[in-house]
């Protein structure tokens, strides 16, 4: 236990006394410390989106500075909670909060790569390739496998052999025209990455 004389005690009692007193009148450090963070953030641009993680659909707020012109190479310099966002209101889980370091790490995957049936290697393609090939083989499974009648003569127009894994992170704008586009291909397994 600390030895504190009578007078000293009162000393750090009148200190700490004082500074409250100052903190309750508004002389509060926290003013100080947001014009440092509104200075650091002043030359950044704003854009709002939701976190990838999970199924919660937590609103941030993703700070970039630089613009891709040869003297400045645009990039994600700070990662926040949206307060205005209904879901979470500014606060961030642990994941969320370092989704900087998600942003900004050397083993994270721009781009799509494909691997050909017996290879062991994969190839990196173009996001056109990609897509076209996802488009085609869609279109030439749901070409073979629709099926129009059942036996009985019933229509049903459904198509069994593929499946629709929809990501939770979306709107319900997005998640409805999603669900919509999938039906209307006949696609019957169907669902949301927040039942997973």
């Amino acid at each position: 236990m600390l030895h504190m004389s009578r007078r000293q005690f009162l000393k750090v009692s009148a200190s700490t006394l004082a500074g409250s007193s100052l903190a309750a009148l508004g002389f509060s450090p926290a003013p100080a410390l947001a014009e440092v963070r509104q200075y650091k953030l002043s030359r950044t641009t704003e854009t709002r989106n939701t976190c990838p993680y999970c199924s919660v659909g937590c609103g941030i707020l993703m700070y970039g500075l630089g613009d891709n012109s040869k003297n400045a190479k645009a990039s994600i310099i700070h990662i926040e909670g949206d307060p205005d966002h209904p879901v979470n209101r500014g606060t961030l889980c642990p994941k969320g909060a370092s989704l900087i370091d998600f942003i900004h790490s050397p083993s994270r995957l721009t781009f799509p790569e494909h691997r050909a049936p017996g290879s062991s290697e994969w190839k990196r393609v173009s996001w056109e390739e990609a897509l076209d090939r996802i488009a085609q083989l869609l279109k030439e499974d749901r070409d073979a496998n629709f099926v129009e009648m059942t036996p009985d003569g019933k229509t049903v127009n459904r198509w069994l052999t593929s499946g629709f894994l929809a990501a939770s992170a979306g709107s319900n704008e997005v998640g409805y025209l999603t669900h919509k586009t999938v039906r209307s291909w006949g696609m019957l397994a169907f669902d949301n990455q927040a039942r997973v």
